[in-house]
């Protein structure tokens, strides 16, 4: 084989292994292990704070699940991830749809019902100006807070290419997945900026929301809702509500994850990427890869394990999550805007003559974020405050390449076509 055909098989078994450790996110949203173990991890998480506000909250008695509870939680809420994504693609359409309704719908009801439940407001001036130098993590440079908040943004963007991993159960793929694609992110962002603006309103004394003797514990967006409508009605159960209609919208998100991951597992492994491709690729008479599936939950279980020990361990593990995959989407555009700028074959769906200028500017915005998540986010640096995100990124580079080096290269093809070209 010639060097291009070298550096292809290189670079698409470098994709193929960041992806698969890589795994985001989110926090919110996610979409590989450890994105898949983050997202439900937090779920636990907001389910232990609900009980917590429904039951008195911190200051009134109430019960504060055990670390115990809080990874059974997790459990249980992947062990439903794994049962609906064991349905036939027919059923897990329906919910993605209801989970696109519900996103959109709750996320337009919270960020007007918040500000205007609320008896205190932020003023404008403060929304959009203000910057919280006194966090308590020892960082007052306003230009390094403006930074990391660019970060914010990577995090909840990261759901967008499920389309694309859906795109083998879909009809016209080539198009509709594309659309898929560009649709979820142009509603995440018009959505997601206006439900963070609404929430942004109603915070007022910030120190008090992210201390951990308030109500919530220290759950900020909780003490945000609680407040609300304990100002205004005397009890805080309308921002518990609220809190189920957010945990709600993370249930759906994980089990999207759920539904990426075990189609990622099955496509890489079909092309012989995977350890165990024979297993992972197998699917029931419903075409649903059952073994992917329920590999794709019991493993972010397994990983979240760490957290009953260190929650330190837990997250230097997932830190991975969503630098690795944005590493994952830019090597196939990198790829593409070098040695396949003259081979690529454009789909029916492209952009044209801008193609290329978009891909470098994507290449170098992964880039750039890429050293800003591994950048501190609190002084002074210790073994609690320190960012594993480069220890994570450059430990999974190493195994990568040296697998590479010492056998994949020697039989690994590349990706196997399905279709007769």
């Amino acid at each position: 084989m010639g060097t291009h055909s070298n550096a292809m098989r290189f670079f698409f078994f470098l994709q193929v292994q960041y992806r698969w450790s890589g795994i985001d996110d989110n926090y919110y949203p996610g979409v590989l292990w450890a994105g898949t173990a983050s997202v439900d991890f937090s779920l636990a998480q907001l389910i232990q704070v609900i009980i917590l506000l429904s039951t008195g909250g911190k200051n009134g008695g109430g019960y504060e699940a055990s670390k115990y509870v809080v990874i059974a939680l997790h459990g249980g809420i992947l062990f439903i991830h794994a049962i609906l994504n064991s349905l036939p693609i027919s059923v897990l359409s329906f919910f993605g749809k209801l989970a696109a309704a519900w996103n959109l719908v709750g996320a337009l009801v919270l960020m007007i019902l918040i500000p205007c439940v609320a008896t205190e407001r932020a003023s404008t001036e403060f929304v959009f100006t203000h910057f919280n130098t006194d966090n308590g993590d020892g960082i007052s440079s306003k230009v390094y807070i403006f930074i990391l908040g660019l970060l914010m943004s990577q995090y909840t963007l990261l759901g967008y290419d499920t389309s694309a991993h859906m795109t083998e159960e879909t009809k016209n793929a080539d198009k509709n997945g594309p659309r898929g694609i560009i649709s979820s992110i142009g509603i995440s962002i018009i959505f997601g900026w206006a439900y963070l603006l609404g929430i942004t309103f109603g915070v007022t004394n910030i120190p008090y929301l992210l201390n951990e003797d308030n109500d919530a514990g220290g759950y900020a967006i909780a003490e945000i809702f609680y407040l609300a409508f304990k100002s205004r009605y005397g009890n805080g159960t309308g921002g518990i509500v609220c809190l189920g209609v957010v945990a709600v919208a993370i249930f759906f998100c994980g089990m999207s994850a759920v539904t990426s991951n075990s189609r990622m597992a099955y496509a890489f492994s079909r092309d012989g990427a995977m350890p165990l491709s024979s297993l992972w690729h197998k699917v029931n008479q419903h075409e649903v890869p059952m073994n992917a599936v329920w590999a794709s939950t019991f493993i972010p279980f397994c990983m979240a394990l760490p957290s009953l020990g260190s929650l330190v361990a837990f997250q230097a593990m997932v830190s991975i999550a969503t630098i690795g995959l944005y590493i994952a989407y830019a090597l196939p555009i990198f790829f593409r805007v070098t040695l396949a700028r003259k081979s690529f074959v454009p789909g029916p769906f492209n952009l044209g003559r801008y193609g290329i200028l978009v891909g470098w500017i994507a290449v170098l915005w992964v880039l750039t974020i890429s050293i800003l998540f591994s950048l501190p986010v609190a002084y002074p640096i210790t073994q609690e405050t320190l960012n594993y995100t480069p220890v994570a990124v450059g430990g999974i580079l190493v195994l990568i390449v040296s697998s590479w080096i010492f056998g994949a290269r020697h039989w690994f093809t590349g990706p196997v076509s399905n279709i007769d070209t």
